[in-house]
């Protein structure tokens, strides 16, 4: 109640003999929703701000490797997330399966093997260069140069456009 009566009625309660017009009302609303909007975003969108996998594996060295693992595979979900960064339910079974392979001490590319077994190459953010995976790699390389065949081709084109020409030239000698 204080923050609208100092918005809203300082002038007269100060004993300020001038009103405020209409428009200032307007404005000082306007300032006190937004205030009041940004409060309620922050208070109610900050326990999204927590850990998503807050359980801490022993040896630190085994807890680097599974952050680093759970930050290279993607969630089947949402499938545009790791599966560290997703707050689904399929993403934490994925994080509790490779903590378990970690625990039973498979390595980083055994790890990778299984769940590539299991779900395919789509689980992995960087695949391995094979053949059914060459267009991934290849993709982006091919289109940089049709882009750039595409560019050299229409610069050409208007340079010879411009030379051929002349009339622009003769216009402003007269």
């Amino acid at each position: 109640m204080s923050l609208f009566w100092c918005l809203y009625r300082a002038p007269r309660w100060r004993g300020d003999s001038r009103e405020t017009s209409d428009v200032s009302h307007l404005i000082k609303a306007a300032a006190t929703a937004i205030l009041w909007g940004v409060w309620a975003v922050s208070a109610f969108h900050a326990p999204m701000a927590q850990a998503i996998d807050p359980i801490e594996l022993e040896d630190p060295a085994l807890q680097q490797r599974y952050r680093d693992l759970s930050h290279e595979l993607r969630c089947m979900q949402c499938q545009n997330q790791s599966i560290a960064d997703s707050p689904v339910g399929l993403a934490g079974d994925l994080r509790r399966e490779v903590r378990e392979l970690l625990l039973r001490g498979l390595s980083d590319d055994q790890v990778r093997d299984h769940l590539r077994a299991r779900y395919g190459d789509f689980i992995l953010f960087r695949p391995d260069f094979n053949a059914r995976t060459a267009w991934l790699w290849l993709a982006p390389l091919a289109l940089l140069l049709l882009g750039l065949g595409v560019a050299w081709r229409v610069l050409r084109q208007r340079g010879a456009m411009v030379s051929k020409d002349d009339s622009i030239i003769e216009e402003s000698r007269r």
